[in-house]
């Protein structure tokens, strides 16, 4: 009964189950047995649940063929101690109970305190594995070198000092809130991992302290953090009665308040979230106002012009303002004045009339024209239909097919230069005519100047890098890859064929 009082004891001190304790009992006495009698036999121990007797056994097994005698005999010898014995069956020998000496003891113990802390690791791992993303609280242990150890009543946790926010300090005993990140399984126990610079930590305070993100009225779509100084967190409801933003703050503040004082004093922007991704820009660089937004979907970019006095503010200090948007709404975001815009808007149409005039042979008007009808490239115009040109004001079909005319003799005059210089700089023929011509004369030449020449030289490439050479607005990431493949094509040709060689 003794042995079951430690049991119990063992059990309720380390939360593991009291089976598991009794387990690695056995398996100390069965060691203990195996050192007595010899490894080679199977000696097995029992302990009984409820008196707590200890039962030591060697274990036979009946076989056709002995190939072990120390754990096996045959039928015949089985029928002489047991006379209905059955292939298959174990004869059980009940041992005489061992006297533990000093040295047996010690590692029965070993054992027994080995398997025990396997077993409270297994049960902290499973415990806390399913915990990530929720917050808890702790008690500081000990802490070395900035890293925090902290005791979660059931468990430790480390707090890693990339981990805490700027100028934060704790000493033994401090009590500490923080966001359980990752659950490792490791050689030397399950390691929880704690954060309180994630930005999950500040969207679950939020749930804890505004009922109705935690009843999911209100979902928090994302947050960025610059950790210890500002932040920008992006709600929206679910409800059209209710406000998100004003539910967060709370009245006259309370609810983000408790979260700052949490955070040190972090300044938090709540912002509206918003599907469109222009709308959603915007608010994310509150304070500072906007008066325009151009999207490019396909380089995931956003261009925002911003009054000349609210340029600094839409920066933000250091680029905080501006970088946590950034990371909020996912977007690449250039900022610019309305004087910038202005002048780059100025400076495109200068340029793009100017290719106009010299490539179609028109006066300014004509070329003003269509540089404000939204013509970029001389091969939108050679191959546009011809009916929307003609719809420009002042224009009829005629000039419209005159238009077109110069367009396509001006692009095979450039083709056919930029094919020769292309020749010249050694590029194949081969990547010339990759994917249906999808490669054009001009795209040619500049990979000619980069040095890619060859299939192989194309194949090389990523498809970032082929975007970066021939112009992002030339291919998009999607034909940079297939073009790619293509190129690579013949590699696995000549696997096929040198596989079909070998065989």
């Amino acid at each position: 009964m003794e042995l079951l009082t430690v049991a119990d004891a063992v059990a309720r001190e380390k939360s593991i189950d009291r089976e598991q304790v009794l387990e690695a009992m056995e398996q100390a006495i069965q060691k203990a047995g195996r050192s007595k009698y010899g490894h080679e036999h199977d000696i097995r121990a029992r302990i009984d649940r409820k008196t707590g007797d200890i039962r030591l056994m060697r274990f036979m097994e009946v076989v056709e063929q002995v190939e072990n005698e120390a754990t096996q005999l045959t039928l015949d010898q089985a029928r002489r101690m047991k006379r209905d014995a059955e292939l298959g069956e174990f004869l059980i020998d009940e041992l005489p109970p061992i006297d533990f000496g000093r040295i047996a003891a010690q590692t029965a113990k070993q054992v027994i305190v080995q398997k025990v802390r396997e077993a409270e690791r297994e049960r902290q791992y499973n415990e806390y594995k399913d915990r990530v993303t929720e917050i808890v609280n702790g008690l500081v242990k000990r802490v070395e070198y900035g890293n925090v150890t902290v005791d979660l009543g059931r468990a430790e946790a480390i707090l890693r000092r990339d981990e805490l926010l700027p100028r934060e300090n704790f000493r033994n005993g401090d009590r500490v809130r923080a966001y359980i990140y990752d659950v490792r399984k490791e050689a030397r126990g399950p390691q929880i991992f704690l954060s309180r610079t994630h930005p999950g930590f500040m969207a679950k305070l939020f749930a804890q302290e505004v009922p109705e993100i935690y009843d999911g009225i209100i979902e928090i779509k994302a947050v960025a953090r610059d950790p210890g100084s500002r932040a920008k967190i992006a709600v929206v409801s679910h409800d059209s009665s209710i406000d998100p933003v004003g539910a967060c703050v709370g009245m006259r503040g309370s609810r983000v308040q408790a979260v700052v004082g949490e955070l040190q004093g972090e300044k938090i922007d709540i912002i509206p979230w918003s599907q469109d991704a222009a709308t959603f820009v915007v608010n994310a660089l509150a304070p500072a106002e906007v008066s325009k937004v151009v999207l490019d979907e396909e380089n995931n970019r956003i261009e925002v012009v911003v009054p000349d006095d609210q340029l600094s503010l839409a920066i933000g200090r250091r680029g905080q303002n501006v970088r946590l948007a950034s990371q909020l709404t996912g977007w690449d975001i250039d900022i610019m004045t309305e004087a910038e815009e202005s002048e780059k808007r100025s400076e495109e149409t200068r340029t793009r009339s100017q290719l106009f005039i010299q490539a179609l042979d028109v006066d300014d008007v004509i070329a003003h024209l269509l540089v404000a009808e939204g013509f970029t490239t001389v091969e939108e115009i050679a191959f546009v239909d011809t009916d929307e040109l003609a719809e420009i004001e002042g224009f009829d079909a005629d000039v419209a097919a005159e238009l077109q005319e110069r367009a396509q003799a001006w692009l095979a005059v450039q083709d056919e230069e930029m094919t020769e210089r292309r020749k010249q700089l050694g590029v194949s023929d081969e990547v010339a005519e990759l994917v249906d011509g999808k490669l054009t004369p001009t795209m040619l030449v500049k990979l000619g100047e980069n040095g890619v020449k060859t299939l192989d030289d194309l194949a090389d490439l990523a498809g970032d890098e082929l975007r970066d050479i021939v112009g992002k607005d030339a291919v998009s990431p999607d034909e940079a890859n297939e073009i790619i493949m293509a190129a690579r094509a013949h590699w696995f040709a000549d696997d096929g064929a040198g596989t079909g060689a070998t065989a």
